[in-house]
């Protein structure tokens, strides 16, 4: 990560906590100090392990900013004290930390991105399990849900990765003996996050998430060097597809080689002719497609007019170490044609291992449409034609020569015509042209009275001579126009598909950068290029367009959006922030900034970063190009990448306008909740305010003398209308910041009992009780996030409990089979909600049957509570409460820890 102006960013990147991450990353800081290297500890937890801290204890360590957050302490890395003490290198534990709200950046990833634009070398570690990507997989496996992630691209642009591994049975030993966590903490963790089958699997991820990066270093270097020749580091199994009814069973073949070596991938390849050989129905190749991805692999289709050729040619560009192929369906006659694609890969394949698979249609011949003609000039039939049409006459001469007596013109005029017809038929127009030209000479020559001599007495044969030149070119022609017509044909059909696939991909709503980036992939395979990149000109203030000219020749270390130093004439490129290049241009000669190009999506080795660099580009909108780099095209493949390049523009508008959607919808809400608001302004809000203003008119009347009594119960009321206000109040701004996405759960791991309690605070105490275990797994939530979604449900049920029916406040650990979660339900023995009504309950400004006299609110609690709930990562239902009332429950997520029995006992809310 990291521009050439900029700091180099390294990874150290483990399976699970405890396996050595920071304890690397301390002791390659302590190497450097050794080399002279000026190292500083920006941010490093020693989690209180003591070979940890004793590692950090030789370190300088920049001091913590302090920040307050709900009133409570924390600390994270000062940027602005590492940027101002500028070292060479910084030391930033924990990648994917979630900074308090309030600091610059939401997360400590995007901290070091700012200090590698600063041009500060960064060393941090993450795990495994906070890969963006992977958290789905690591919820399944372990039953967490990760909050705190990082983008994997983030991890991927690191100059260096370095895996920490570890045996699963030895971090268990490490966690057994405390080296890892606390004691008390460590029965649960090696029960829960800890069990081997977790660790286990977790460790894959790493292995094969790291090998998956090593692969990328890999195909850049043979690239760079061009090396052709395959590196055996991983079995890749290529399986080529015609479309034909043996395609099953040659997948499931491949399938099976594939299952046999841990890591190994799955690549079909059906290879498009251009040069006019019939191709398959479209949907026997789509269920093969999508056989193929059941089965775990990916489908590609190339162009080629030489299939062993192109075959070998994707092959060697995957790095493939096998090949499987299905034995030839060709009659036996057919191989005096060509000894076929498999013997062909087979002889030119090289280090590549190529299997040839039996089925049950070998050899039963290649099925056509009804009245196709053989169509398509390969080379070896051009070679046979002129092998027919020059050397054919003059043998044929021989044999009728060689027979008794003299055949005269008619029989050997017929016999040249057949030759004639046949030169066509194999090699085209232009030789059966030759067989005409010599064959009437050869039978002016030989057959022709007088004999031995061109000269042709009788007019009869000279006109049966042109009319044999005339047949025999005519029948020339028309074969060739055929072969014509059948290549275009060809090449239509294959366009047809490629345009098929743009109008499915269109008919499917595809959008988003993924979509992008498998449409650039789907170019580059199908026109066989290195790379693919949707380029955008980004135009400056004063400028009109893209620059019309060369790029200026000033340089300058731009900072990604648009500026720098350089001087130059023309659009030019800073370096971006984040590894890339950047998008900013270069200052022109007036002082103006001029704009440049920067990459939408790019995908292969080397993308170009304008159109100047690439060796095709077309034009995909008014300040869009599409740039590949590989080859120079034909004129005729260009259509069908104009198309390409038109649905490229297409999604990336559509992404865009996805985007701006998102937000109208967000200003629709806004406009929504802003118009509710005035409305319970108006209504709701007014009653409070009406008798806060009626006491404080009646104390400050000079008319009436009060009494104490009379005094104290009109502050009472004031007192009581201020809370209302207030409590209504902080609905209203908690409603807000859940809208716009302002809530940013801060999450650590808390224990029920120090968090249910505060939460009645304000509830009578004989109108709660408590029923809590005497021992919970610890929960990961944000304190103050369920500390008021809890005390907001809460109020509710007290509000609608009938007199003398306490609520009950319940908490049980409930084993679920992707993990351990603690539910905690709120029962009350109110009149309840129907069915249909238990979703509506938790809808913003909703109070189910609408009636003020049931409460005070503006019906925002529950949707407050169930919005701060999922933001911790919970959730909260609603379910009726058996006997009557309605019971709401919350589904938390555990921290590592136990879950004994629970034993109930009764408490009173603290108060």
């Amino acid at each position: 990560m990291g521009t050439s102006h900029g700091g180099s960013l390294r990874i150290y990147l483990g399976a699970a906590p405890g396996v050595g991450k920071t304890y690397a990353m301390l002791g390659e800081a302590h190497r450097r100090i050794a080399r002279g290297t000026d190292v500083v500890a920006a941010y490093v937890e020693d989690h209180a392990r003591p070979r940890t801290r004793e590692l950090l204890a030789g370190l300088e360590t920049v001091p913590r900013r302090h920040v307050t957050h709900r009133g409570a302490q924390f600390t994270e890395m000062d940027l602005d004290a590492v940027l101002a003490r500028r070292p060479k290198v910084a030391l930033v534990d924990e990648l994917a930390h979630t900074n308090v709200p309030g600091s610059r950046h939401a997360k400590r990833w995007q901290d070091v991105e700012e200090l590698l634009r600063a041009g500060i070398d960064v060393v941090s570690t993450v795990n495994i399990q906070h890969l963006e990507s992977l958290g789905d997989v690591v919820e399944g496996i372990t039953g967490v849900r990760q909050q705190e992630t990082v983008p994997d691209e983030v991890v991927r642009r690191a100059a260096q990765i370095h895996l920490v591994d570890m045996d699963p049975d030895a971090l268990r030993r490490r966690l057994a003996h405390g080296n890892v966590y606390t004691p008390d903490r460590v029965d649960a963790a090696l029960s829960h996050y800890f069990r081997p089958g977790n660790l286990t699997a977790l460790r894959e991820l790493a292995l094969l998430w790291t090998a998956d990066r090593v692969d990328e270093y890999l195909l850049r270097y043979r690239a760079e060097h061009g090396i052709a020749a395959t590196w055996q580091t991983r079995e890749r199994i290529v399986v080529g597809l015609t479309g034909g009814p043996e395609g099953a069973t040659l997948i499931r073949r491949a399938a099976r080689i594939a299952a046999k070596g841990s890591g190994s991938e799955l690549l079909a390849v059906h290879v498009v002719r251009s040069d006019g050989l019939a191709g398959p129905a479209a949907g026997d190749l789509a269920g093969q497609r999508r056989l193929v991805e059941d089965l775990g692999g990916s489908y590609h289709s190339v162009v080629g007019a030489d299939i062993p050729a192109a075959l070998l040619d994707f092959a060697r560009g995957v790095d493939a170490t096998q090949v499987v192929l299905g034995s030839s369906r060709r009659k036996a006659w057919q191989y005096v044609l060509g000894p076929g694609v498999g013997a062909t890969v087979a002889r030119e394949s090289g280090d590549i291992d190529v299997h040839i698979v039996t089925h049950e249609h070998v050899a039963g011949g290649r099925p056509r449409l009804p009245g196709r003609l053989p169509i398509g000039l390969g080379r070896a039939r051009a070679v046979g034609g002129w092998l027919i049409g020059v050397g054919g006459p003059p043998l044929l001469t021989l044999l009728l020569r060689a027979g008794t007596g003299t055949p005269g013109l008619t029989t050997p005029l017929l016999l040249f015509l057949a030759l004639t017809v046949a030169a066509a038929l194999v090699g085209g127009v232009f030789p059966a042209i030759a067989a005409a030209l010599v064959g009437s000479l050869l039978l002016n020559y030989y057959f022709a009275p007088p004999t031995h001599t061109f000269t042709i007495s009788d007019p009869q044969n000279l006109l049966a001579l042109a009319i044999f030149v005339a047949v025999g070119i005519s029948v020339a022609s028309v074969v060739d126009l055929a072969a014509r017509r059948a290549q275009q044909a060809a090449r239509s059909r294959a366009e047809t598909e490629i345009l098929g696939y743009l109008a499915g991909a269109v008919l499917r709503g595809e959008d988003g950068t993924d979509s992008i980036t498998a449409l650039l992939d789907r170019v580059r395979e199908t026109f066989a290029m290195e790379s693919a990149a949707l380029l955008e000109f980004t135009a400056g203030p004063d400028a009109g367009g893209p620059p019309a000219g060369e790029p200026g020749e000033g340089e300058g270390e731009g900072d990604g959006k648009g500026e720098s130093d350089g001087k130059g004439d023309g659009g030019g490129r800073g370096a971006g922030d984040g590894g890339g290049a950047g998008d900013g241009g270069t200052t022109g000669d007036g002082g103006e900034a001029a704009g440049g190009w920067s990459t939408a999506a790019s995908v292969g080795p080397h993308p170009a970063l304008e159109p100047e660099a690439a060796d095709v580009e077309v034009p995909a909108g008014e300040r869009l190009v599409l740039a590949l780099n590989g080859r120079v095209l034909p004129a005729e493949d260009r259509r069908v990448l104009v198309a390409f390049a038109a649905q490229t523009a297409a999604l990336l508008e559509r992404r865009r306008l996805a985007e701006q959607a998102a937000r109208a919808r967000r200003l629709a809400e806004g406009n929504r909740i802003r118009t509710a608001l005035l409305a319970a302004v108006s209504h709701d809000l007014r009653t409070p305010l009406a008798g806060i203003k009626a006491a404080v008119t009646s104390l400050r009347s000079d008319e009436v003398d009060w009494s104490e009594e009379d005094e104290a119960e009109l502050l009472a009321g004031i007192e009581t209308g201020a809370d209302r206000l207030n409590h209504l109040i902080g609905n209203l701004l908690d409603m807000s910041r859940l809208r716009t996405g302002a809530v940013h759960a801060l999450l650590r791991e808390v224990a029920l009992e120090e968090v249910v309690p505060a939460a009645l605070a304000d509830v009578p105490a004989d109108a709660v009780r408590l029923e809590l275990p005497e021992a919970l797994p610890l929960v990961r939530v944000d304190t103050g996030l369920l500390e008021r979604a809890v005390a907001n449900v809460v109020e509710n049920a007290v509000k609608y409990s009938p007199p003398g029916r306490p609520v009950v406040i319940r908490a049980d650990p409930l084993a679920l089979p992707d993990g351990t979660r603690v539910e905690v339900r709120v029962i009350d023995r109110g009149p309840g909600v129907p069915e249909e009504a238990k979703d509506l309950v938790f809808e913003p400004f909703q109070r189910y049957g609408d009636a003020p006299t049931a409460g005070t609110g503006v019906g925002l609690g529950l949707a407050v509570a169930r919005g701060f709930t999922e933001a911790t990562g919970g959730t909260l239902t609603a379910e009726d409460t058996p006997g009557g009332g309605l019971s709401m429950v919350f589904t938390l997520p555990t921290a590592p820890g136990p879950a004994p029995a629970p034993e109930l006992r009764e408490a009173a809310p603290e108060r």
